[in-house]
């Protein structure tokens, strides 16, 4: 534990007498020296945060966009593309929560006010008035309000909301205790070393407070708003130097680049990868899976280490009995185990006590009475009780192995053998209790009892099925190595266990290299749980963390997928991406192959999506360039734009393959995909407009009316394409999808027959239109499968890791 106190005030405390506590006047100097006892936070902006999401990629095509309509006075256009442009600014502001929340529910954890001995006096303050070198008395059912060393008394602290461990710690002179944990037995008095950031729950709340790593779906969208951005600047400045060269007019010239633009901004791609996660997030909520930070949907399917909390997650987070040894000739398991029972407190809450009834099937032996009982104690460190039944004890108890070898006043011969069954006890990882009866006459050992907290019963299944899936799991855990190797024997993990003092000599490559070769990791702390997901996400992994305490909160948020078990704390689910109501791992392995779905249904949206922008841009500009006029006007491509992507949402419930191992980005594959599609249909519809021009002679209007229709049938044809690695009736689409896309396009060709914001035509052309698209589609499927080819060949196939 860090001593933050200075050279002189420790010596000034050693000087001073150990019960006198601090003065007045001393503690005020040290609260000026070393500040309140408090976690502060660092205030941010709303203003300048909120701002920031208007910066980037993609809000600068649209701004770009705006300006242009302005400046050409489209305010229909104009009214459209601002609402699009405030709604992702607004959604990508509500998610950047997520690390203040977590200090808040940090800070709710931390007691409020604190018996301090002031001037030779016991006296209440307010927790963040302490200080250094106070001395601070912790009673029953008290939160610990400052790190410190036990100088006086002893009792027991529960540090399950610190660590997540489920067994209370004992204290006594000498020992550490925690801020935020709590006392559960005895009366300590504490000498006070560090407070507010400096304690292990200010280091906490700290690390917590970091900012997380960009997640994937995020870098992804940041990097094609890139390549789309310099796509379009590309365009612009061909279209503006042709312009100049033919000697257009400005306002031409603004026209014919706000026709690029606006086809090239993909304004609806965020929004809806963002309703697709949002639909996977609905579903998981039916398996009890409450998603807060909706990329983790998306990042799930990535996760290849999974860092799976002992206690809680892999265990049961309760205490049972896990063996009996029987120390005295003539009795049995059965035997051991009702004297261990007889000396429970029924409905007291003692976590021993419970496990040893539940090892007995009964809250009470049939045909026997209490007639007295002593409950333990911390001083003591046995319970004891009078009974009376058919048996012949007349007394038993149970307890701390050296209390019951001191109270039976136990022979050489039988002190070996109880030491012996500890120490084998403590190397599988199990709490060591003595048991002893006495029969009229003086005191015997008669057994003793290993406790733990046993393995879930669908725990190595679960993590059979994890593997399958391409997930490693590695067990983390505050417990000591024999306990971690124990349990990740017994699920099957392997037994590799590296402890935290290991760790803390490791840094960079060797560190990586370690935490890559562990099965699991012990007695750590909120530091070394933070260092092992940095490591691996530093080595190329997706990390996802699972955790229940309050020092799991800082690992939780810098994990690329942070969960929070069943049971967690307030603040391990306010850092967390994702709540998991029910126990164990099965949830988190169902949730894991649900992303995969979702993953999925964004890949196959953000290839139908550049595949468009390519397409219709390239198209624009083409046209623009060679017959110098426009091939769709700029409500043109906002209405495809619009009536597309809103029938697209619908592929949020398509039917997919999920992957059957971990998912990512893999955006040369999509882009190389969506570059053969695009430009095969940039040559289609370029030979459209030509045959429209010289052959059939139409008029321009009529041009942008036809063009309209067809770009609009194609493009929901490319989704059909996008959604299949295989031909395109290798897999069924869900009846929603179809729907939607027939009723768009239904739609479209009313727009097309009625001239709703456009020239009208007639049912030939409307042939002509969805003939040309549905040939353009029957054509392009071979094109794909061939792209697929090629990419496999030169190892850029998605299939093997990363789709």
């Amino acid at each position: 534990m860090r001593d933050q106190r200075t050279a002189d005030d420790r010596q000034a405390d050693v000087r001073g007498s150990a019960d006198a506590g601090l003065e007045s006047a001393q503690a005020k100097a040290r609260r000026e020296r070393y500040g309140p006892n408090v976690i502060e936070e660092e205030e941010r902006s709303v203003v300048l945060e909120l701002l920031s999401h208007f910066w980037g990629p993609i809000p600068w095509m649209i701004e770009a966009a705006l300006a242009l309509t302005a400046a050409t006075g489209r305010w229909a256009d104009f009214g459209i593309i601002l609402a699009l442009l405030l709604l992702n600014g607004v959604v990508g502001f509500w998610e950047e929560h997520q690390a203040q929340n977590a200090i808040a529910a940090l800070k709710e954890r931390l007691a409020k006010v604190a018996q301090v001995k002031r001037d030779g006096a016991w006296t209440t303050v307010a927790a963040s008035e302490l200080v250094p070198g106070d001395l601070v008395r912790v009673g029953r059912g008290d939160v610990v309000p400052a790190d410190g060393t036990v100088v006086e008394g002893e009792g027991e602290a529960d540090e399950s909301a610190l660590t997540g461990e489920s067994l209370p710690v004992t204290k006594g002179p000498g020992d550490d205790v925690y801020s935020g944990s709590a006392v559960s037995r005895g009366g300590p008095v504490v000498r006070v070393l560090a407070t507010g950031a400096d304690t292990e729950f200010g280091r906490t709340a700290r690390l917590a407070g970091r900012a997380a790593p960009v997640s994937h779906f995020q870098r992804a969208v940041i990097r094609i708003g890139k390549y789309l951005s310099l796509l379009a600047l590309g365009l612009v400045a061909v279209i503006i130097a042709v312009s100049l060269l033919r000697g257009s007019g400005v306002s031409r010239t603004l026209e014919f680049a706000l026709v690029v633009v606006i086809a090239s901004v993909p304004v609806a791609l965020p929004a809806v990868l963002s309703v697709t996660m949002a639909v996977g997030a609905r579903y998981l909520a039916k398996r009890e899976a409450v998603v807060s930070h909706l990329p983790t949907v998306e990042e799930m399917a990535g996760v290849d280490v999974l860092c799976a909390d002992k206690t809680g997650t892999i265990t049961r987070n309760e205490l049972a009995v896990a063996d009996v040894v029987v120390l005295e000739q003539g009795m049995d398991e059965a035997r051991v185990l009702r004297q261990a029972a007889l000396t429970a407190d029924r409905g007291g809450g003692d976590p021993v006590d419970e496990a040893i009834l539940q090892a007995c099937d009964t809250d009470r032996p049939a045909g026997w009475e209490v007639t007295g009982f002593t409950p333990f104690d911390s001083a003591r460190k046995f319970a004891r009780a009078e009974v009376r039944g058919p048996g012949p004890e007349r007394a038993v108890a149970k307890g701390a192995v050296q209390a019951i070898l001191g109270l039976a006043q136990a022979d050489g011969s039988v002190a070996q053998r109880v030491q012996e069954v500890t120490r084998s006890f403590a190397s599988r990882g199990f709490r060591a209790m003595a048991v002893a009866c006495a029969e009229g006459g003086g005191w015997r050992v008669t057994g003793m009892l290993g406790l733990q907290d046993p393995p879930r019963e669908d725990s190595r299944a679960t993590l059979q099925e994890a593997g399958r899936l391409g997930v490693q799991v590695r067990m983390v855990t505050g417990d000591r190595v024999e306990i971690a190797r124990e349990i990740c024997g017994r699920v099957g993990l392997g037994t590799d266990v590296l402890d935290a003092g290991r760790m803390e000599q490791l840094e960079g490559e060797d560190l990586a290299h370690a935490v890559e070769q562990a099965d699991g990791f012990a007695q750590v702390v909120p530091e070394d749980k933070y260092r092992i997901v940095k490591a691996l996400q530093e080595h190329g992994h997706i990390v996802g963390m699972t955790g229940d305490g309050v020092n799991d909160a800082p690992a939780l948020h810098r994990a690329d997928a942070g969960i929070a078990v069943s049971g967690a704390t307030d603040a391990a689910r306010a850092a967390s991406d994702i709540v998991f109501l029910a126990p164990g791992l099965s949830t988190i392995i169902e949730a894991v192959h649900r992303s995969r779905e979702v993953f999925r249904r964004m890949k196959n949206y953000a290839i139908y999506r550049i595949t468009e922008t390519i397409r219709v841009v390239l198209f624009v500009t083409a046209t623009i360039v060679v017959f110098a006029f426009f091939p769709v006007t700029p409500i043109q491509v906002v209405l495809l734009a619009i009536l597309n992507d809103a029938a697209i949402l619908s592929i949020a419930y398509d039917r997919v393959r999920p992957s059957a191992k971990p998912e990512r980005w893999d955006l040369t594959e999509v882009t190389a995909i969506a570059a053969v599609l695009g430009l095969a249909g940039l040559v289609s519809t370029f030979a459209l407009v030509w045959m429209t021009h010289l052959p059939l002679g139409l008029a321009d209007v009529q041009v942008r009316t036809l063009i309209y229709l067809k770009l609009s049938v194609s493009g929901h044809l490319t989704v059909f394409l996008a959604r299949t690695r295989g031909p395109f009736w290798s897999y069924r689409p869900s009846w929603i999808l179809l729907t939607a896309v027939i009723g768009t396009q239904i739609l479209a060709t009313a727009i097309a027959l009625t001239g709703f914001l456009m020239q009208p035509i007639g049912w030939s052309l409307v042939g002509l239109a969805w003939g040309w698209a549905f040939t353009e589609f029957l054509l392009l499927d071979p094109l794909k499968l061939l792209a697929y080819r090629v990419l496999e060949r030169h190892g850029r196939a998605a299939g093997t890791i990363s789709t």
